[in-house]
Parts: structure tokens; sequence; C-alpha cells
């Protein structure tokens, strides 16, 4: 196959589209700039300017170390849609606008250097310098021939040369890299590249190349992520193993919160004779406790990188609790008949889960959230006798709203039983040592698929933590155990 239809195979496995995000983006790229040159080209004795440029894949690779390169591999390993970021600082904040100005300052002085005349050159050469290392930066091995031809078109000494004798064509050479661009690029950035096409200012034709080229490392990176993700979760175990075991050179006493964690449930250990059973029970009972964790707690340091993946389990774990209370109490108000519908049942769920989404728990609290779905619940019972043809005796939605209420206590009943059962079904999850499918515990069947999500992904958590730092866990425990 030619090098050309590579690189159009390459452009439909690029596919990777990324987006700009704060939150937990804590593998960020910055931007890097460097000070500004002045002069003609030739007869400046400074070094010129650095236009801005972002950190890829290889030099953040090779900054991070230790920890960072550990938490890295954890990332990729546990989180299915991990993907590098464009790193954007906050818009008002001292950083962007710091940014802003020595960018802006770049783009300025390569604007007025090429409005003399004759053009002065400085700035355009480091820029073309800086692109042509960009397009080498995204090729492959096996392009050769591609490469040999942008280190040919692309000679800053040819180009130098031409700038001297007044034949330099910036605007000729801004259209081959932008075919280039088109080769190698992601279909995501196909419209970029037609609008770059059509640009006809120099300057913003070189600063949008500059900003795609960015973007289309950050594809690279993403694109090579995705298919070294079997191999990198394969080895991701003892590459945490190994780089923990290296941490724990350096502070032998690190897991102050860790030991504190498990001591805590060495209680669960008191119901089996055998040390291995001792030790399990207690490591799954501590496992459980990360679903109900204490905010105001720090966590235990074997478990802090996935702090923000657990938190989100306990919400959603706090969630279905509740909304088994919730369609428990409708169901009971409803008759037997309606309750013998699944879709009936599926229509109730549905309208909890929109009323109980996040947007709409912040806005309100508990209670008023409680209101509405009391409100929408009565709504659906009485229009589903109707539908179903069920008698009207059967139903009592009068006081509906008022047990609702009474959900806003911690302590309610039904919830206490609900906790207690799902607990059950999770510990049974972490401590089966078969594949065989388990039952859904009562009042949970309505939410059989949300509570089989919630598990798997409780499941995958613990059993990638567990292998990573069992042995620390197990002298933890023997040291502490009576």
């Amino acid at each position: 196959m030619s090098e050309e239809n590579n690189t159009g195979a390459r452009k439909k496995e690029y596919d990777t589209t990324t987006s700009v995000e704060s939150e937990e983006s804590e593998q960020g790229k910055r931007q890097r700039t460097t000070s500004l040159g002045q002069g003609n080209y030739g007869t400046s004795g400074e070094i010129p300017a650095s236009p801005p440029k972002f950190i890829s894949l290889e030099e953040l690779m090779r900054a991070a170390n230790g920890v960072t390169n550990m938490v890295l591999a954890h990332e990729i390993a546990v989180n299915k849609d991990f993907k590098l970021e464009k790193f954007e600082a906050p818009q008002n904040s001292l950083e962007k606008k710091v940014e802003d100005v020595v960018h802006r300052a770049f783009w300025d002085v390569l604007k007025t250097e090429l409005s003399e005349d004759p053009p002065n050159y400085t700035q355009a050469m480091v820029l073309l310098g800086e692109i042509k290392n960009g397009l080498l930066e995204l090729l492959l091995p096996q392009h050769t021939k591609i490469r040999q031809q942008i280190s040919e078109v692309l000679d800053v000494e040819l180009i130098k040369q031409q700038a001297n004798a007044g034949t330099l064509d910036f605007q000729q050479y801004a259209q081959y890299v932008i075919s280039v661009m088109g080769k190698l690029c992601a279909p995501v950035r196909d419209e970029k590249i037609a609008s770059l096409t059509k640009t006809t200012d120099v300057v913003e034709v070189f600063k949008g190349i500059l900003e795609t080229i960015d973007l289309m490392k950050l594809d690279m990176a993403n694109f090579t992520i995705n298919v070294m993700r079997p191999q990198i979760v394969a080895n991701s175990i003892q590459y945490e193993k190994k780089k923990f075991a290296d941490f724990l050179k350096l502070d032998q006493d690190c897991l102050i919160l860790t030991k504190k964690w498990l001591r805590n449930h060495l209680s669960a250990a008191e119901q089996y004779a055998e040390k291995s059973k001792k030790i399990t029970a207690v490591i799954n009972s501590a496992y459980l406790e990360l679903l109900e964790w204490n905010e105001t707690q720090e966590f235990p340091e074997t478990a802090i990188m996935d702090k923000g993946r657990i938190l989100d389990l306990k919400k959603e774990h706090e969630k279905l609790i509740l909304i088994g209370a919730v369609l428990l109490l409708a169901f009971a108000q409803s008759g037997p008949d309606l309750c013998s519908i699944q879709d009936f049942k599926n229509k109730l769920k549905d309208d909890i889960l929109t009323l109980l989404n996040a947007d709409n728990q912040e806005r309100h609290d508990l209670k008023v959230v409680l209101e509405e779905i009391s409100e929408k619940l009565k709504h659906d019972i009485v229009k589903a006798v109707d539908q179903y043809d069920v008698g009207r005796n059967q139903i009592n939605v009068g006081n509906l709203a008022l047990k609702l209420g009474e959900l806003t206590d911690k302590n309610h009943k039904i919830k206490c039983l609900l906790h207690q059962r799902i607990r059950e079904f999770l510990l049974d999850t972490v401590t089966s040592q078969t594949a065989e499918p388990m039952k859904i515990p009562p009042g949970f069947s309505s939410l059989q698929q949300e509570v089989t999500q919630l598990a798997g992904n409780f499941l995958r958590l613990t059993s990638h933590n567990r292998a990573v730092y069992e042995e620390y866990y197990t002298k933890i425990i023997e040291e502490s155990l009576p």
C-alpha cells in the first residue's frame, strides 16, 4: 500500500474527539512561550522568539515520573473514556491574562515584521521551524516518504536564502503545510483545515496552522492511548505495584490513613477462624465503607486515585436506595393489578429518575424534589387506571405526598432496609469467587439494570485496587489482629 493510502487510513483511525473541560482534567497540558526576539533576520544577535506551543504526549510522559506516572497509568487502565485534553486556564485568572498578552505579542510582532518593506522574516523563520517540527512529530516511523518531503520542502536554510533574495512566497509554504495537515488530520479537524485553505491573511493562516497542529498532536496522543490501552491495562497492576513500592522507599510511613481505615473494620474478622478469611472480610468491609464515606475525612492513601469515581458511586448508591423506597411506596398505593404491569412500573421509575437528576437536586432540596415526584406519580397512577382499565378502588394516592416526604429522614425504615439489602448484595459481589449471576436484592427488581451497573463498577474498582495493594493490606491487618 502506498504511503498516501496509509495516511488516508490513519485519518480514519485518528477519529478522536477532544474537548475542553476543567473538572478532573488532572493531566491537562499547559501552554509554554518564550521571550520575543527583535531585528531583521540575519542581523540580530538575539535568539528569535518561539511561538506559543503546547506540551506533547512525549514531553508529558518524560516530565512525569514516580507517582505521577502511576496515576496516569491507573487512569488509562480503569477509565475506558480517559483522554488527554487541552488545558485552558480559567477565563479571568492571572495565568489566562498573562498567556493572552504573551500570545498576542508574538502575533503582533509577526504581523509588524511582515508588513515592513522589505518584509522582515525573523519571527516567520521561527514559526516555520516550529511548524516543520510539529508536522514531523505527527508522523509514524513508516512514513519515510512524507517525512523526507517535509524536510525538503520546509528546508529552513533554503527558505532563509529565498527571504534574503526577496523571492520568498510565504503563502505558498502555508498552502503546502495545510495540504500535509489535511492528509494527516482526523476527520474531526477537516472543517478547520477547509477554513484555513480559504483564509487569506498570512498571520491568521499561520496562527490557525499552529493551533490545529496542537490539536492534531492531541488526537495522535489519544489515538496512541486507545491503541496501547490493552497493553497498558494488562501491565498496569504490576506497574502500579512497582511505582508504589518505589514510593514507599522514600516514605515508609505513608499509609497512616490506610491503616486507620482498615483497623476500623477488624470486627468483620471475628466470625471467621481462618486467617485468610479474616483478612478478606476486613478488606471487603473496608471497601463497602467507601460507598458511605464521610467526605470531611481524608481518603485512604491507597484509594485516593479513585476518589472521584468512588464518590460518584456513593451518590449513585444513595440515589438507588431513595428510588427503591419511592417505588415501594408508590406501588403500595397503586394496587396489585397495576403493579403486575411492567410498562407501568417502568414509567414510574423513569419519571423518578428524571426528577432526581443532578440539576434538579442542585436547584432544590430533597423535600422539594420529593414533592415534585409525588405530584408526578399521582398523575401517572390515575392516568394508568384508565389506560389499563384497572379498578379505581385499588388505588390510594391521597397520602402519597406525606409518605414520600418522610423519606427525608435518614433513618426511615424502608431506606434502612434497602440499604442493608444492597450492602449485602455488594458484599456478595466483591466476595464471590465465581462468575455466576447474582440475584438482585428484594425491593430492587425494578432497578435491576441500575443495581447491576453499580455493582459492576464497584467490583472493577475494588478488584484493581486489591490486585495492587493487597499485600500491604494483609500486612497491616495481620499486625493489627489480636
